[in-house]
Parts: structure tokens; C-alpha cells; sequence
């Protein structure tokens, strides 16, 4: 046994030591994060030059453990080629950035093009160790794309880049992986996925849960809602839907199996919740950001305005599909026995100052002030540590605590922050990265204009025929992405057809595809999201895609409404958006019900009334005609009349009657 146990301490050794480095790199890092955001005194491209070297680094030490503490040393020495040439990369392409970049734009010695071989190969290492084979061969498509496209058939062929040139655009033009998306990052995004560390570097996660679980004894369906509330804040500002799955999962999956709830239903359930905090203001997953980027003449706040009445839509509609799918499966709808420590008032009043004030400021800021999201996101952090520090020694101090045993801890949360920051900014930088060079690749050979004549080609130019097409073509490209790079890619290659070919407006065309491309995530047989809750529950695959698919069907309707009713997300609360979003989610209400409602009628009848409810609810929530909308939904009211008059739907387990 001592044998045995002896390479555990060296391996937790070692992982600490890794550990203790990733702290130590992450201080500088976000330091110079912190000096640019406030200074700027820098060219864009140069520092998103120096951050994405920086992040690359950062990740090798993440990834060091492992492969030591199994003795694969072949892993082990290409990662720390990888280092080397990542360093060398870095320094060489930031110090000389005017002359490679700007000076000699479109031509380059052979050692560079040398360099930019050696980096690319690196990345696509990078790209398949954070995201596995199924994105990686999207990646090698897309340069294979590039390099043999005179030998594709149809409207998409092309010339053909020669190497050269492809490398120089991935990696020496200032363009490819140190784009646009990694400047973005650089600048905006990285800051809010710090403030998503510092959130749980200082407990704001379990503080979410405590309000979640206390809420249960108000709900039957509190222990699911969990999940819902929990996910959807973390969420938002995440980036990345199965990273949030796999965080906010780890907990609320077990409560809810403890409480009764079936294990497919409570995989659903999370990866549903996670997958709809990616669409949620203030931040949306990080997507406002880059939908406010690529949109010329619309600001971010524009953009988080006009997600709104959609964002109301979709929390109230899984808030009501989680209802009806758990209330019948809860044991204890009280949750007792968790969180069985109460925090006190002084407690939870302090604690909604520390975390309250921070959100306050960054919704101040870009709302009221108007300030750049960079400012916005700099003093959010700031506020959000100067709380995370002050609000505990405050509490020691009235309560007669040691304030240098407080002073010590919350050192420890700040660090802490730092490092959670790392780890989730990590692979959201590596995927963009990489999809800003395969996306540049995709536009020197001109994709985006083939793509739209395909799509016009199929469709035989009507509109319902080539948005279901559209909606199809942006899940399979987001398959195991995160909502930031799926988006993206979705934006550039499918949202200019919708605008330019069948004349949706633009804003619209954007959400359409941003809602389109984040149902990758449940959709089988990839279905990301899903994946993780899966491993977390112990359930069976599909049995879990289904449950989602139960919970989330007015998602895969609601996109097509942004397109025959655009004034749902033009930012303007007019009586006809208000009146849109209405129908919009009483549909959505009548598509849950005819899916998850339980009968005791015979078989044949039941399926009628489901597929009456559910269709009566896709043309409400899509018609353009308003009479032919507010008919669908006078359909619906009857039905539900007659049948609740017949015998309400009838649960499946405890808890009768405590369905909507």
C-alpha cells in the first residue's frame, strides 16, 4: 500500500506545483489585461498578438500535469515544443509586428513562413486538445477547404490558396488567429470571463444557489428551478454553454436526482439551462459582444436591448417546461436537508451588496454613461474585487472577527479568481482563435457568396424552405462550439444570405442565426451540452437528448419568429413588439403543454391533442398574419378548456395536480 501511494503524493506534488505556476503567470497576465484596457496605449493587433501568447502559455500549464503524472513523455515533449514555439511566435511577431504586419503586408522571408507553419501546426494541436476530434475536423476542413477548392464541384469551388499564402494569412497578416475574434477577446471579452472567475472565486455561485434552493419552498418545482436560476446567471457571462454545464451541473444534477428526479430529466433539465444563459443580458455568453462588432452602426447596449422581450420569452417558457416535466418526479419539494445553515440577514444583506453593486455598475456604465465595453468591464472588475475584499473585513470587523485571518482569505478568493478566470478564458481564446483563421481562409476563397447561392439554389428561392435550411446548416456548424465561435461562424458564412437574398432585416437575421447556432448544443448526435450533463447524471444519451428536446422545443420555433417578426428584437418596445412577444409566448406555453402535458385519455386521442396544441402553437408564435396568430392561439384556449372540463391531465407520480 505504501508502494502504491507513494507516486499519488509525488503526482499531487506536481499538480500543485503546476498549479502554483498558473497563479503566479496569471497575476502578470491579467495585470497587462488590466494596464491595456485603462491605457490603451498600444496597437490592437499588437497586444492581441501578445494576449493570445500569453493564454497559450497559461493553457500548456494546465495541460502539463497529466501527461507527467502518467510518464507519456511523447505528450509531454510536444507540449513543450509547443511552448517554444509559442514564446518564439509571440516575441518575434509583437516586437516586430510593424514590419511583418504592416510594412511587408502580403510578402514574407522563409523563416516566417517557417515560423507561421510551426505556430499553425501548434494550434491545431491546441485546437484538438481543448475541443477533441470533432472540432478539430472542422478546422482541417476548412484549410483543406482552402488549399485544394478548385477540386470541389458545384458553386463552391475556387481557385485554390497556395501555402504561402494561407499561412500568411493565419499567421502573418495580422489577420487568422490573431484577428479580429482574438483582439476581441483581448480587449472585451477576457475582462467579463474574469468577472465570471472573480464571481466564483468569491462564492457568488453558491450564494445563487442558497436563493435558488430557499426559493423552493414557494414551488413545487423549486429543486429543478435550481438549475434554471443557477445556470442562466452563471451562464450569461460564461461563454461557453458546456463549460457552464459541467460547472453549474456538478451540483444541481444530484440535488435534483436526491430529490426524485429521473437522471435523464435532470441532465435535460441543466443542459437546457445552461444552453439558454447563453442568450441572456447583460452579456449573452459573450455573444453580444461580437453580434455588436460585426453589425456596423449598432452598439453593444443595442444589442443587449433588443434581446430582451426573446430573452423574456425563453426564461419563461423553460421556467414553465421544467415545471411541468419535474413536479411530477420531486419527492421533497421543501429541499430539506440543504443548505441547512441559514446565513443571517446581516449575512445575505452583505452578500447582495458585494455581488449586487459590481452588476449595478456594469449596467450604469453601459447603460446610463455609455462608456466603451472595455471601460465597462474594467471597472466592473475592479468593483467586483475591491467588494470581494472590502464587504468580508467589514463583516469580521462588525461581527469581531480576525481581520488577518479575513485579510488572508480573501487574498486567497482574489487569487483564486485570477485562476478560474485563466481557466475559463483558456479555451473560448483557443476556439476563436482558430476559427478566425479558418474563417479568414473561408473568405479569401469567397464561401460566403458560394454559400448563398447554394442555399438559394436548394431552397428554389422560398423563404420557409431556405430558413429551415439555414436553421439546419447553422446547428451543424456550431456542433461542439461554444456560443461565441459558433455564432461567428454562422454570422460570416449564413446570416448575409438571409439579408441580402430574402431581405431580413439585419438585427434579425443576426439573432436568428445566434439562437440557431446555440441549439447545437441539444441537438443529437453531437449535442454537446447534453454530453457533459450526461457524464454528470450517469443517464443514457438519447433518453437525455429527448428530455431536453421535451423542455426546449419553443427555442427551435422562436429564431423563425425573429424572421416573419422582426420588431422582436429591434430594441423598440412598441405595442406591436410588445403584442409579437405576447403571442410569442403563449405559443411557446401551448408548444410545452401539447409535449409534456400527462393524460388519462386512450393513446390515439392524446397524440391528436399534442399535435393540435403543438401546431396550433408553431403558428402562433410564427404566422405573419396577426388575425391568423390571435385564431391559433383561440384554438388553443378551447382546447384547453375542454380538456381541463373533461378531467385535468392527470400526473405520472406524486405531486397530482401541481401541473399548470
Amino acid at each position: 500500500m505504501l508502494e502504491e501511494a507513494a507516486p499519488l503524493s509525488v503526482a499531487d506534488g506536481l499538480r500543485g506545483n503546476f498549479e502554483l505556476a498558473v497563479i503566479v503567470g496569471s497575476i502578470p497576465f491579467w495585470l497587462i489585461v488590466f494596464w491595456y484596457s485603462r491605457t490603451q496605449m498600444m496597437a490592437r493587433g499588437r497586444f492581441g498578438t501578445i494576449f493570445l501568447g500569453g493564454v497559450l502559455l497559461l493553457y500548456l500549464l494546465l495541460e502539463f500535469p497529466d501527461p507527467l503524472e502518467e510518464r507519456n513523455w511523447v505528450e509531454t515533449a510536444i507540449l513543450c515544443v509547443s511552448g517554444i514555439v509559442i514564446l518564439v511566435a509571440t516575441v518575434y511577431l509583437s516586437v516586430n509586428y510593424q514590419s511583418v504586419v504592416i510594412d511587408r503586408a502580403g510578402h514574407a522571408y522563409d523563416y516566417e513562413i517557417a515560423l507561421a507553419l510551426a505556430f499553425s501546426a501548434v494550434m491545431i494541436y491546441m485546437t484538438w486538445r481543448a475541443f477533441g476530434m470533432t472540432f478539430l475536423g472542422v478546422v482541417i476542413v476548412g484549410i483543406l477547404y482552402g488549399l485544394f477548392g478548385q477540386y470541389v464541384p458545384g458553386t463552391l469551388t475556387h481557385g485554390g490558396l497556395s501555402p504561402e499564402r494561407t499561412l500568411r494569412i493565419m499567421v502573418l497578416s495580422g489577420d487568422g488567429f490573431y484577428g479580429s475574434l482574438t483582439q476581441l477577446v483581448a480587449a472585451w471579452i477576457a475582462l467579463f470571463l474574469l468577472y465570471a472567475g472573480m464571481l466564483k472565486g468569491y462564492g457568488a455561485f453558491d450564494l445563487i444557489l442558497r436563493l435558488a434552493v430557499r426559493s423552493a419552498k414557494y414551488l413545487d418545482s423549486g429543486v429543478a428551478q435550481t438549475a434554471v436560476v443557477s445556470s442562466a446567471v452563471i451562464g450569461s457571462v460564461n461563454g461557453s454553454q458546456t463549460a457552464n454545464a459541467g460547472m453549474t451541473g456538478s451540483f444541481t444534477i444530484p440535488l435534483m436526482k436526491k430529490n426524485g428526479v429521473k437522471p435523464e430529466t435532470a441532465g435535460g433539465i441543466e443542459a437546457v439551462a445552461s444552453t439558454s444563459g447563453q442568450v441572456l443580458p447583460p452579456v449573452m455568453g459573450a455573444g453580444a459582444f461580437i453580434m455588436a462588432s460585426l453589425i456596423t452602426g449598432v452598439t453593444y447596449g443595442d444589442v443587449i436591448i433588443a434581446g430582451l422581450i426573446p430573452a423574456v420569452i425563453l426564461v419563461v417558457s423553460i421556467f414553465i417546461a421544467v415545471h411541468y416535466v419535474s413536479v411530477p418526479q420531486i419527492d421533497d419539494p421543501s429541499m430539506s436537508g440543504v443548505f441547512d445553515e441559514r446565513l443571517t440577514r446581516l449575512e445575505i444583506t452583505l452578500e447582495a451588496i458585494k455581488f449586487g453593486i459590481p452588476m449595478l455598475i456594469l449596467i450604469y456604465l453601459l447603460g446610463y454613461v455609455q462608456v466603451t465595453v472595455m471601460t465597462a468591464a474594467l471597472w466592473t472588475v475592479i468593483s467586483m474585487m475591491a467588494f470581494g475584499v472590502a464587504i468580508p473585513l467589514l463583516q469580521a470587523g462588525v461581527e469581531g472577527g480576525s481581520l488577518g485571518a479575513t485579510a488572508v482569505e480573501v487574498s486567497k478568493q482574489t487569487i483564486e479568481g485570477f485562476r478560474q478566470g485563466v481557466i475559463v478564458l483558456a479555451p473560448v481564446t483557443i476556439i476563436l482563435a482558430s476559427i478566425n483563421g479558418v474563417v479568414d481562409i473561408l473568405m479569401a476563397t469567397g464561401v460566403p457568396g458560394s454559400l448563398s447561392l447554394t442555399l438559394m439554389n436548394l431552397s428554389g428561392g422560398v423563404p420557409i424552405i431556405a430558413f429551415i435550411l439555414a436553421m439546419g446548416i447553422c446547428i451543424i456548424l456550431g456542433m461542439g462550439m461554444p456560443t461565441t465561435a459558433a455564432y461567428t461562424v454562422v454570422a460570416l458564412l449564413i446570416q448575409p444570405t438571409l439579408e441580402s437574398q430574402f431581405f431580413v432585416p439585419e438585427l434579425a437575421s443576426h439573432f436568428f442565426v445566434f439562437y440557431a447556432a446555440i441549439l447545437a448544443g441539444l441537438t443529437p448526435p453531437i449535442a454537446t451540452c447534453v454530453a457533459v450533463t450526461v457524464g454528470i447524471a450517469g443517464s443514457e444519451f438519447w433518453r437525455t437528448c429527448l428530455e431536453a428536446i421535451k423542455i426546449s422545443a419553443p427555442l427551435f420555433i422562436l429564431p423563425f419568429a425573429f424572421l416573419y417578426h422582426p420588431e422582436l428584437v429591434e430594441g423598440e418596445f412598441t405595442m406591436t413588439a410588445l403584442r409579437s412577444g405576447g403571442f410569442a409566448l403563449l405559443a411557446a406555453v401551448a408548444i410545452i403543454h401539447g409535449i409534456n402535458f400527462q393524460s388519462r385519455y386512450d393513446r390515439g386521442l392524446t397524440w391528436l391533442l399534442r399535435i393540435v396544441f403543438s401546431c396550433a402553437g408553431v403558428v402562433a408564435m410564427v404566422h405573419p398574419a396577426t388575425l391568423v396568430q390571435a385564431g391559433a392561439l383561440g384554438l388553443v384556449v378551447v382546447l384547453y378548456a375542454i380538456q381541463t372540463n373533461l378531467g385535468r391531465p392527470e400526473p405520472i407520480a406524486a405531486g397530482a395536480g401541481k401541473e399548470l
